[in-house]
């Protein structure tokens, strides 16, 4: 057996908080300071538990009749035998006992990018949501020019990105012990101009080449675009899970889809979020050819009878004559 043993004191996450080197069994735990290792946990009994050799040889801790006795896995134990995996919770306390000879794992490759860190991806994100901001009223601004309204949308703007990006922050310092405040910044300011981009630029090419899916179904595109902002959020916390994040956000992506094209179904009796082209262009943006009008007036046609054809239906048992109802 080991000559010496550490006990570990873990966060909610698995964390080591605390760790103790102890040279001989048995290690009693409790508040008492004649005890082993000190727990400075109110829920711990005074003399608490002991952690001992068994009869055959292996290391084992025993509840010496505390009030909250030894939980393991959610379930209360007077002893559980111990192999270095096993975490147990004394009071609000968890514990976890490991010899010296306790194989670890493999060294992980660094994959943090640590000359990415602090100011300057923070002030980049900040630059680019300024410049979204602006861009964004300067589009949608029909009245003549008034700098209240690129202010207020900048600070609107902002305060939604610092919210968001303090939230995935402390995330990022619970599950991962450091912030990373502007590298979580950075990826939600990449992301949102992805959006803006694929916007402006999907309306430009449905257009010009009269392609109407791109902005019929760009809201699939949108909700793709925000799944992979938020796998760059949680790989940002923990690199070592990028598969399991991708299928994770891969599988959030298919579910968003599958909803928002049921609920246009449902609404429009079409899958796309929109029923016509929602933006005109000047005529030089055109790439295709012209409709004849001829053609037009047959397709207006065409869309007539199938419009009658649909009025005809019935409704509440009742038959609707087209002409009867114009």
């Amino acid at each position: 057996m080991s000559r010496h043993w550490f006990v570990e004191v873990l966060a909610r996450n698995g964390e080591v908080r605390q760790r103790h080197r102890l040279e001989e069994l048995p290690i009693r735990l409790g508040r008492a300071y004649d005890n082993d290792f000190i727990l400075d946990d109110p829920h711990a009994a005074a003399h608490h538990a002991i952690v001992e050799a068994a009869e055959d040889g292996s290391l084992q801790i025993r509840d010496l009749g505390s009030r909250n006795g030894i939980i393991h896995r959610g379930h209360r134990r007077s002893d559980i035998a111990l192999d270095g995996h096993q975490v147990v919770r004394l009071g609000h306390t968890n514990l976890r006992i490991r010899a010296s000879d306790f194989p670890v794992d493999a060294e992980l490759a660094d994959t943090t990018l640590h000359s990415w860190e602090g100011a300057r991806p923070a002030l980049l994100g900040l630059l680019l949501i300024i410049l979204l901001s602006a861009s964004d009223t300067w589009l949608l601004d029909t009245e003549k020019f008034q700098a209240i309204h690129y202010l207020l949308a900048m600070i609107y703007l902002l305060g939604a990105a610092l919210a968001w990006s303090g939230l995935w922050a402390l995330a990022n310092r619970v599950f991962g012990g450091h912030p990373r405040f502007g590298r979580h910044l950075f990826i939600l300011a990449c992301g949102l101009l992805a959006i803006q981009l694929w916007a402006a630029g999907s309306d430009i090419v449905a257009f010009a080449l009269s392609l109407e899916v791109f902005t019929r179904y760009g809201s699939i595109v949108s909700i793709a675009i925000t799944a992979t902002m938020l796998f760059f959020h949680l790989c940002t916390i923990n690199p070592q899970r990028v598969r399991r994040f991708a299928a994770t956000c891969g599988l959030l992506t298919l579910l968003a889809s599958g909803i928002v094209t049921m609920n246009n179904y449902q609404s429009t009796g079409h899958a796309g979020s929109e029923l016509y082209m929602h933006v005109l262009l000047p005529p030089e943006f055109r790439l295709s050819k012209d409709k004849p009008v001829a053609q037009f007036i047959t397709d207006a046609a065409s869309l007539k009878a199938k419009v009658d054809a649909e009025r005809g239906k019935s409704v509440n048992g009742e038959v609707i004559d087209a002409d009867e109802s114009d």
